[in-house]
């Protein structure tokens, strides 16, 4: 197998042991699933099932980021308690991915059942020289980390637009340095809290990846998977302190999805241009829905449109059609190990379903279902 490494820029061969550690960064429970989330989630859904295929013991583990600005704000907003709101958000979620036919995850750890872990981290960060107290605060001190910027190779010019952008607060007094980032935070009014040696607070958004993904796979991940818009700052920050405690490499290939748009802007619970999952299943079955997105190469942005459901029905029927069969399955595995490109393995299941071969078994290995819902 053969995937684009972010870090590398590069189609390299991907090539773990016979178990495979997999940490995808999850969601903010703060509203439901969004194509966004699915066209990602379901990526990496495709890759553990071909390298299941492949004789491997894949290891997903998705984390439930339960303490953070953004689903603090909701919760004040709709004036709920922050952890309500995130249980029913993420039981909502978790719903979606069952209907959606996604693989179960061996973990789905929250922040919030990791702060003695977080703590204890950001004082190894701390003891190795790479952080610095300021105002009720840690701070990750990114001039003593010469590899900041390995992952996304970014100019400091563009980093510093993307933190602005990204909530990276480039104006606050206590950093010595705008892209230093946050690792221990003095809570607001209302805000959760929680006792540490440096005052009473809650962690920083970066640090509960770090700590969790550390925590359930160990110090050195196969890969490390999630959006485009999360390679910087978050997930050039969640290497910078891992490294900084462990002295080694954090992930040994970073994989990352493209965007979904929608009306020509980028679909985000921010911009409120969304399409729900829950919304879809209502009028169609979830394997129409895993078809029309995993009909896009998952390196390329694309745009969500109403007619992708009825052309996936209507390929669906002919797919069932076909009836029973292995027809496709070699070029889908092929298509699969070349940079998981779904689209060649559809074209390939669309082929031998038109010369009257089987494609049950092709179709599978996309994790789509030919036997329909009752």
């Amino acid at each position: 197998m053969r995937l684009y490494d972010t870090a590398r820029q590069d189609v390299v061969p991907f090539e773990p042991g016979p178990v495979v550690s997999v940490y995808t960064c999850g969601i903010t429970p703060y509203d439901s699933t969004h194509l966004g989330h699915a066209a990602t989630y379901l990526t990496y859904d495709v890759l553990a099932r071909r390298l299941r295929d492949l004789g491997h013991d894949v290891r997903i583990v998705r984390n439930i980021t339960d303490v953070d600005d953004p689903l603090l704000a909701k919760a004040r907003q709709l004036d709920v308690h922050y952890l309500d709101l995130a249980a029913a958000e993420t039981a909502r979620f978790q719903a979606d991915m069952r209907d959606l036919d996604l693989l179960a995850c061996v973990s789905e750890p929250r922040a919030t059942s990791a702060i003695a872990d977080i703590r204890g981290f950001i004082g190894m960060v701390l003891d190795a020289g790479h952080a610095y107290q300021a105002g009720g605060g840690v701070y990750f001190d990114v001039s003593t980390f010469p590899r900041f910027g390995q992952i996304s190779h970014l100019d400091e010019a563009t980093m510093l637009a993307l933190a602005a952008e990204r909530g990276g607060r480039l104006d606050d007094p206590h950093k010595r340095h705008p892209l230093d980032f946050v690792l221990w935070q003095p809570s607001g009014d209302g805000e959760p809290a929680w006792d540490s040696l440096w005052g009473r607070g809650r962690p920083g958004w970066h640090i509960e990846c770090s700590t969790l993904a550390l925590r359930e796979l160990g110090t050195a991940i196969d890969l490390h998977g999630g959006g485009t818009d999360l390679i910087f700052p978050h997930h050039e920050c969640e290497a910078a302190q891992s490294e900084a405690v462990t002295g080694e490499p954090f992930v040994r290939h970073w994989m990352h999805t493209a965007m979904v748009g929608l009306g020509g802007t980028k679909m985000s619970k921010s911009l409120g241009n969304l399409v729900f999952i829950s919304d879809l299943l209502k009028d169609w079955e979830a394997a129409a829905i895993r078809l029309a997105i995993t009909d896009h190469h998952y390196r390329t942005d694309w745009e969500w449109t109403d007619n992708l459901l009825g052309v996936a029905a209507a390929r669906l029927d002919r797919w069932r059609g076909a009836g029973p069969g292995d027809g496709a399955l070699g070029d889908v595995r092929a298509a699969l190990d070349a940079d998981l490109d779904t689209p060649a393995a559809i074209a390939a299941i669309d082929a031998a379903a038109s010369s009257g071969r089987g494609v049950d078994a092709a179709a599978g290995l996309l994790g789509i279902t030919l036997t329909p819902s009752p």
